[in-house]
């Protein structure tokens, strides 16, 4: 049984040897390695020196950094975790677990039930952020994942060698979770602690650029998974819009048998042909999207056996 530890790094010279120091402890026989996305510190010198096998992603971007580490290594457990020391790796254990009992193809690090997220990180809109993209998410699939966005998971290799990664920054875990669901991939959650960054250690991610990002992946992805349920919603609002703007229009014809409001009854027909026309791109893309998934459930039993588990 061969374990990769995956450490996405950008700028983490001051944490990145006490991330590798305490996976190393927890995993002593797995391969750590350090994906370096053009740090302009000392973060390659450090990992080397304890240690990992460091890897260059030139590519700006975690979700850059994710497609090449799920491309390249070979193994039959993955951990990723991010290397500014804010997860602690003795839950690894238990991340593992559900892989190696089948019982999930990814396993998620839950900051945010046990409140220690919520006490370690005091960085303004953080919190309200999560529980947007959990509650959007979760409305969308039916489903109750308590973290959506957290850096710390644990994969199987059939998961790893089957998920093509789209996003290329920090939406990737939005990905990740919205693959998962819609793929009806096993996922199992475990509860961790979280610890904020030691003083001096900053972090790359942008509360309202990064955040307007995964909206953006979050919709686009909406669109792409469920495009009847999308489709439908405008279809709705612009026939809606049709006939509060007709309405008048109508009524006005019932009663004297002439039209005067003209551009009221052009701009009426016009939404309910745009309303007709969503409805219409809605069923079409359905359809595509039902065929593109009874192939990728073929292109999933090619992958088992590329990757020797019985189908």
């Amino acid at each position: 049984m061969e374990i990769a530890v995956l450490i996405p790094c950008y700028n983490e010279e001051q944490t990145i040897g006490k991330v590798i120091r305490d996976f190393r402890k927890e995993l002593p026989f797995s391969k750590i390695y350090v994906y370096d996305n053009n740090s302009k510190d000392k973060t390659v010198k450090v990992a080397l020196e304890n240690g990992a096998i460091v890897k260059h992603e030139y590519r700006q971007g975690k979700g850059s950094v994710v497609r090449s580490m799920f491309m390249d290594i070979e193994a039959d457990f993955y951990i990723m975790v991010d290397g500014d020391d804010t997860y602690p790796a003795e839950y690894v254990h238990r991340l593992i677990e559900p892989l190696k009992e089948n019982k999930a193809d990814m396993v998620i690090g839950d900051r945010l039930s046990n409140g220690t997220y919520a006490n370690e990180n005091k960085r303004n809109l953080h919190g309200f952020g999560n529980d947007l993209v959990k509650n959007m998410i979760n409305f969308l699939y039916k489903s109750n994942v308590k973290d959506i966005m957290t850096g710390y998971r644990a994969f199987n290799k059939f998961f790893v060698k089957s998920f093509p990664v789209m996003s290329p920054g920090f939406e990737i875990e939005t990905e990740l979770t919205i693959h998962t669901l819609d793929k009806r991939f096993s996922l199992k959650e475990v509860q961790i602690d979280y610890r904020d960054r030691p003083e001096g250690s900053e972090s790359k991610l942008n509360t309202l650029r990064d955040g307007y990002k995964v909206l953006k992946t979050i919709l686009m992805l909406f669109k792409e998974f469920k495009p009847l349920f999308f489709f439908n919603i405008w279809s709705a609002l612009l026939l809606i819009l049709g006939l509060l703007v007709g309405a008048p229009v109508i009524i006005e014809y019932i009663y004297t048998s002439f039209v005067t409001k003209l551009p009221s009854a052009v701009l009426a027909v016009g939404f309910v042909l745009l309303s007709i026309i969503s409805f219409t791109c809605g069923l079409i893309l359905d359809t595509v999207v039902a065929n593109y998934r009874k192939q990728y459930e073929l292109e999933l039993h090619r992958i088992k056996q590329e990757v020797g588990i019985k189908v």
